[in-house]
C-alpha cells in the first residue's frame, strides 16, 4: 500500500484516503478525529516482516479475517486486500439519517391494524429508512440507500449478520464507505464479470448501481445473498438478463418460480445454502402477479408472530431490495385486502428512498396519506423487468463462499 504526506498536517496517510483525509481538515468538527486517526495510521509500518504469517488470501473465514486486525488498523499479513479491509473498518464512517423514535415498522404495523377489516398484512421486522439527500445523492444514490436499509435489518435482527458486517462494526456505513466495501468485494472476486462494468472502480463516483452491487456486496461478507429477475415474455430462461446468465436456481422459492414442479432440472442442493420448503401449488398465475404472489410466498414464510388484532404479522424474513428500470427500493412487506366478490387484491409495502423520513413519520403518526407513500398495487407494476435481492440465513463457507462469487438468477416470465 502507498503513502502519501497530507499537505495540511504533514502526515502520512495511505495514497487512496488522501484527498479525503485532506478534505476532511475543512471542517473544524472532524479535525481531532481525523488528525488522531492520522496519527496512528502514520505509526503503523507499510511493510510487514516475511517472518510474519500470511493472511490465508480465499478468506475462508470472513471473522476470522477482521479479527487479525490489530487497534491500530494493520493486519498480520502482508496481502492487500486484507489491509484494505481492516483498514475500511477503522476507516469508515457511520451514516447519519433521521431516526423515528417508535420505529417505522411498529408504526406502520398499527396503521394497518387500522386500515381494512378485510384486510391481513406481513412486515418485515426492524428496518431504518435511509432517504437520498440533495446535496449528496438524489438522481444516483437509489441503490446504496436501499443496501443501507437492507443492512439496518441484518444488524438488528440477525446476529451472525452483525458479527460479520462491515467488520463486526455494529452501524450501517455511510455510501463512500460502502463504496470501498464494494471495490474490496470485487478485489476478493465476487461480481468479476460485472465489475468490468466499472472498470473495478467505484468509490467517489456517481454511476447508478443494481441488484448485482447488492448481492455482490452482502456476499463479500459470507450472507447468502440471492436474486430472482422477473421478465416479460420477450426474456427467457437461458438467455442472458443484465450482466447474468440465467441458469441456475436459488434460494427459498425454487418450486414456486418453476410453477410447483418437484423436479426441477438443474436445481441447487441444500448443500450450497438454499432453503428447504413446501411444495404448495398456486395455480395459474398471470402477469405481474406473478412477482406479487412470490413476496406473500416469501414473507409468510415461517419464523412469522402477529400482533394487535392478528391482522398484522411480523415475519422474520429481511426486506427486499427491489429494482426495475432507473430506480429501486425497499419491499417491507406486503398487504392482501378481501373483496365481497371473492377477489383478492395485494399491495406491495414499501420504502422509497426518495420519500422524507419526516413526511413518513408525520403520516404514520397521524394515520393520514401514508398509503400514497407505501402501498403499491400490482396496477402500478408496469415495467418489463424487475430483480429482487434477498437474503437466505446463515454465514457461508468454504466451498460454498467460493461459489457466491459468482452469481447466478433464475429468470421467471410474466
Amino acid at each position: 500500500m502507498e503513502f502519501s504526506a497530507c499537505p495540511f498536517c504533514n502526515l502520512t496517510v495511505p495514497s487512496l484516503e488522501i484527498e479525503r483525509h485532506a478534505n476532511d481538515h475543512l471542517d473544524d468538527e472532524e479535525y481531532a478525529r481525523d488528525l488522531e486517526f492520522a496519527q496512528q495510521i502514520s505509526l503503523a509500518p507499510p511493510f510487514v516482516d516475511n517472518s510474519v504469517e500470511h493472511i490465508n488470501s480465499s478468506w475462508d473465514s470472513p471473522k476470522s479475517s477482521f479479527l487479525r486486525c490489530d487497534a491500530k488498523g494493520t493486519t498480520s499479513g502482508r496481502i492487500d486486500t486484507d489491509e484494505n479491509f481492516c483498514y475500511l473498518v477503522e476507516s469508515q464512517i457511520k451514516e447519519s439519517f433521521c431516526q423515528v423514535e417508535d420505529g417505522l415498522i411498529s408504526m406502520l404495523a398499527k396503521c394497518l391494524e387500522l386500515d381494512s377489516k378485510n384486510a391481513m398484512s406481513i412486515l418485515s421486522g426492524y428496518v431504518d429508512h435511509f432517504q437520498s439527500v440533495e446535496s449528496e445523492d438524489v438522481g444516483w444514490g437509489c441503490g446504496w440507500r436501499n443496501i443501507q436499509m437492507l443492512s439496518s435489518h441484518l444488524l438488528k435482527q440477525r446476529q451472525e449478520a452483525r458479527e460479520v458486517l462491515y467488520g463486526g462494526s455494529g452501524f450501517v456505513p455511510d455510501i463512500a464507505a460502502l463504496q470501498r466495501w464494494l471495490e474490496l468485494a470485487w478485489e476478493r472476486g465476487f461480481d468479476t464479470l460485472g465489475s468490468n462494468d466499472f472498470d473495478q472502480k467505484i468509490y467517489g463516483r456517481r454511476n447508478w448501481i443494481g441488484t448485482t452491487e447488492c448481492a455482490a456486496l452482502f456476499r463479500s461478507f459470507a450472507l447468502r445473498a440471492r436474486i430472482v429477475d422477473f421478465c416479460g415474455k420477450d426474456v427467457s430462461l437461458g438467455k442472458t438478463v443484465g450482466k447474468r446468465k440465467v441458469m441456475q436456481v436459488y434460494g427459498p422459492m425454487d418450486k414456486f418460480l418453476l410453477k410447483g414442479d418437484s423436479k426441477i432440472p438443474g436445481a441447487v442442493s441444500s448443500g450450497d445454502g438454499s432453503c428447504k420448503h413446501s411444495n404448495i401449488p398456486f395455480g395459474n398465475i398471470e402477469g405481474h402477479q406473478v412477482l406479487i404472489d412470490w413476496v406473500w410466498n416469501y414473507f409468510s414464510g415461517n419464523n412469522s408472530i402477529q400482533t394487535g388484532n392478528q391482522r398484522v404479522v411480523l415475519s422474520g424474513k429481511p426486506p427486499l431490495y427491489f429494482q426495475r428500470d432507473g430506480h429501486s427500493r425497499t419491499i417491507i412487506g406486503i398487504q392482501v385486502q378481501h373483496q365481497i366478490n371473492g377477489m383478492q387484491h395485494y399491495n406491495l409495502l414499501i420504502l422509497d428512498p426518495a420519500s422524507k423520513t419526516r413526511a413518513l413519520e408525520k403520516s404514520l403518526k397521524e394515520n393520514v396519506g401514508w398509503q400514497k407513500l407505501i402501498k403499491r398495487g400490482v396496477h402500478t407494476l408496469k415495467k418489463d423487468q424487475y430483480q429482487l435481492c434477498f437474503i437466505d440465513p446463515g454465514i457461508a463457507s468454504g466451498e460454498e463462499l467460493e461459489k457466491l462469487k459468482t452469481l447466478h438468477s433464475i429468470c421467471v416470465e410474466f
